[in-house]
């Protein structure tokens, strides 16, 4: 320092040197603290590398991952587009189907010799199996694809349970087990179909599994609904499979039916539509003693000149029909000759055609009391509610059963708003029959 220095600057000149120290020494601990061996622009560049390396990882995942969307997309899109096919072709997959159940059900009210009834038995058991297996998959089909909707209307239950008892107490009683029905007369408001297909997968498994004792449906009435029961006295469920037996491919021990073909999807589709039409579903079991299923059902508006008291249960047997003229419209020969068979077998008079042009210039100046027409007559041909309108211009007050394996709620709506009747292919002949009596003692269709 120089000695004419004043006190001022060397006081500057102090400062300088001790900021000039704590400069190297911070210095050297931010060089300590860097990568071992490393300067601080070493550090530096390392650091700019890590941030490169995750930068392109990130560009490679986000690529992955739109690779991983896409290739969903297209799964999805190829899943769906193989559940709306096969809910397409549902018609062209039953009336086949259709026809043979129709012949098989014809043959059977005929007085055959026992080798041929037995035979008969047979063939009628086996198309029931293919029925009920491709109902399943094509049902499956139709929820997986988002194109079954419900059609919810009021309709008294004993229209649904009447023809399902006596079909399934005839089903049990083949098995040896005894069969209680318990009529009621309310009204609710559901989807008929859909409902029916709940109720049918109740009595199908009590029956196939029960091997002796007795089955039982009937309803119960609550503030909030009837609760439609279906009971049997078989091994019951164990708690803990309750809800695995809702889920796809999930059957509960072995059938006593060594025949059996079930795929073990009744209660996965039951759980679907109960959710869909917003029907809570309940099960009670007791392992040894038996299990009951129920489906509550809203309450509906009864009609508006009901009837002083509930309809006694159709006749099912001799000749309720006897006499009745019914026309027949299908585009199907097979399906058309089928009918005439098994119409003709309950005492009807039957006249069939495969359109409607043929069956006016056939039935010139001849009337009907009923008429049972295809929905889908071709693609260049009217439907059958087109059909039905003209035909009941020339007579009014035909009644009109449409009869269609397109279950979009949209045609049974419109059926119901023309007053018509409304079955489901493959044709249930109970069902028809339970149909043909209605119309015949001037119920409702």
């Amino acid at each position: 320092m120089p000695e004419d220095a004043s006190a001022r600057e060397r006081e500057l000149l102090e400062e300088n040197a001790r900021l000039r120290r704590i400069t190297t020494a911070l210095m050297e601990r931010v060089e300590s603290a860097g990568v071992a061996g490393g300067a601080p622009y070493a550090a530096f560049e390392h650091a700019v590398l890590l941030a490169e390396q995750v930068r392109e990882r990130t560009e490679t995942l986000q690529q992955t991952l739109a690779e991983l969307h896409v290739a969903k997309a297209e799964a999805e899109a190829a899943n769906l587009s193989k559940t709306r096919f096969l809910a397409a072709v549902s018609h062209d997959l039953m009336q086949p189907l259709n026809a043979a159940r129709l012949f098989t059900s014809a043959l059977e009210d005929h007085d055959l010799p026992e080798p041929s009834s037995r035979l008969v038995g047979h063939v009628g058991r086996s198309l029931k199996d293919v029925e009920a297996l491709l109902g399943t998959l094509v049902d499956i089909s139709r929820l997986d694809a988002g194109v079954l909707a419900p059609d919810i209307a009021p309709f008294p239950v004993a229209r649904l349970l009447d023809v399902l008892a006596e079909e399934y107490r005839q089903m049990a009683a083949a098995r040896g087990l005894d069969f209680h029905y318990v009529r009621s007369g309310a009204v609710v408001a559901s989807d008929l179909a859909l409902l029916a297909r709940v109720v049918r997968n109740f009595l199908t498994n009590a029956i196939r599994y029960t091997e002796r004792g007795s089955i039982l449906l009937g309803c119960r009435r609550h503030p909030d609904g009837l609760e439609i029961l279906v009971g049997d006295s078989g091994p019951g469920i164990p708690e803990a499979q309750r809800e695995a037996i809702f889920q796809e491919f999930q059957r509960l021990g072995v059938s006593r039916d060594a025949e059996d073909r079930g795929l073990g999807l009744g209660l996965a589709i039951v759980d679907r539509i109960a959710g869909m039409l917003e029907h809570p579903l309940r099960l009670a079991s007791v392992p040894g003693r038996g299990s009951l299923f129920s489906v509550r059902v809203p309450y509906g508006r009864p009609p508006a000149s009901p009837r002083s008291s509930p309809a006694a249960a159709p006749s099912w047997q001799g000749d309720a029909l006897a006499g009745m003229r019914v026309w027949v419209v299908d585009n199907d020969p097979g399906i058309c000759e089928g009918m005439a068979a098994l119409l003709a077998g309950w005492g009807c008079r039957v006249r069939t055609a495969t359109s409607p042009g043929a069956l006016e210039a056939e039935a010139d100046g001849e009337t009907a009391d009923v008429l049972l027409v295809d929905y889908h007559l071709g693609d260049e041909a009217p439907d059958g509610l087109a059909v039905a309108a003209r035909l009941r211009e020339r007579q009014p007050g035909l009644a009109v059963v449409v009869i269609t394996a397109n279950h979009d709620a949209a045609i049974k709506s419109l059926t119901r708003q023309q007053g018509y009747g409304c079955l489901l292919k493959p044709l249930k002949p109970l069902r028809l029959r339970m149909q043909l009596i209605a119309l015949q003692e001037g119920g409702s269709a």
